[in-house]
């Protein structure tokens, strides 16, 4: 079925072309779209229409067409004027709304199709088959974007992507959710992450100019063949989350840049207060004290380098030494010593997972 919105602009537009009246109803005479709000009177003459086995008809100086979608009647169309060429012009009317609802009934197909290959929803055999059907090649290299946004009612992030960026056929916009909107994009086969990285910063900007706050854009790995798309889009919706857990500070996420974050992410729960009380014996880094925290977030950001960590840190070398030793008393590791950083690094970002999922249930 063809929006409102969507016949609205498309009547409006012919008739400015032929210069007649248009008007589309339903089968129950029920109007959609009209250029002259008049011509909803013709509701009960369309439906003696309806029960008629022309497809055209004068009718009340006003000439009825009707409009099927596969043999099913869909619309009826209306066309008045004064020209002698009403009939040739409301059929062409008519023959231009036929080709909107296959355009439509389409790409209903396409999305669906995409919607069932992101949800692991398709057979293999069936996967390749309804590609060829639907025309759609299996062996392009595609990439799964996540765009998820704080829309507010004023906005509708799905409609905004597809009417700035559905227009290549190539590429598929649909959504699993309310939270967000997946883009199933063909790329060139030698396109790397910062090719889809510029790509991701179009969606973005383009979104900020229509007034949609808190842009937050993840990508899984390019993959080959139509039936791995699913495997991309998995991979996307782990950087999107792993990413609100340890980059809150980036915008756009790639799957390939999570690091450790991504086998954090996997572990129980239980497994990981386990962790966190044999390393910190029954404490928490959270208990340590701001000044104890920012000199082990520099350390870390230095990568254990005691010189540097004390310039930008603006203390005396020895000042440092004092806080590391004092940090190893208190938890028996010692962050200048590569295998306890690790350690140490590894528990808080337990930590700081566990605090997120535990977010998560209020």
């Amino acid at each position: 079925m063809i929006s409102n919105q969507v016949l609205q602009s498309t009547i409006e537009g012919l008739k400015n072309i032929a210069r007649i009246e248009l008007c589309v109803l339903d089968v129950e005479g029920k109007a959609y779209a009209f250029t002259n709000q008049e011509m909803e009177k013709y509701s009960a003459q369309a439906v003696e229409f309806v029960r008629s086995s022309a497809d055209s008809q004068e009718i009340a100086g006003c000439q009825f067409f009707k409009i099927y979608d596969e043999q099913q009647l869909e619309y009826i169309l209306v066309a008045q004027g004064t020209t002698e060429d009403v009939y040739t012009l409301g059929k062409m009317v008519a023959f231009q709304i036929q080709n909107l609802l296959v355009a439509y009934k389409e790409r209903f197909d396409k999305d669906n199709f995409i919607k069932n290959l992101l949800l692991d929803n398709l057979l293999l055999v069936d996967i390749f088959s309804r590609a060829k059907k639907l025309h759609i090649q299996s062996d392009k290299s595609r990439v799964a974007i996540i765009i998820e946004a704080n829309t507010g009612k004023e906005n509708n992030v799905l409609e905004l992507m597809r009417t700035h960026f559905g227009s290549n056929n190539k590429d598929f916009i649909t959504a699993v959710d309310e939270n967000s909107v997946i883009v199933v994009k063909e790329l060139d086969d030698n396109a790397t992450n910062e090719d889809i990285d510029k790509v991701c910063a179009t969606y973005k900007n383009q979104l900020s100019k229509e007034s949609v706050r808190d842009i937050r854009v993840a990508y899984g790995t390019i993959v080959r063949e139509i039936k791995e798309v699913s495997r991309s889009y998995k991979e996307a919706k782990m950087a999107l989350d792993v990413g609100k857990i340890f980059f809150d500070d980036r915008d756009v996420m790639a799957y390939s840049e999570l690091g450790i974050g991504r086998l954090i992410y996997q572990l129980p729960i239980p497994l990981c207060k386990l962790f966190i009380k044999e390393i910190f014996d029954g404490k928490s880094p959270d208990d340590f004290d701001e000044e104890t925290l920012t000199t082990i977030t520099k350390f870390f950001e230095n990568s254990l380098n005691v010189s540097e960590t004390s310039r930008q840190l603006f203390i005396h070398r020895n000042t440092l030494v004092y806080r590391l030793d004092k940090l190893q008393k208190t938890t028996g590791l010692d962050l200048r010593v590569f295998e306890d950083a690790i350690t140490f690094k590894i528990a808080l970002m337990v930590v700081k997972y566990m605090n997120y999922m535990e977010s998560l249930e209020y």
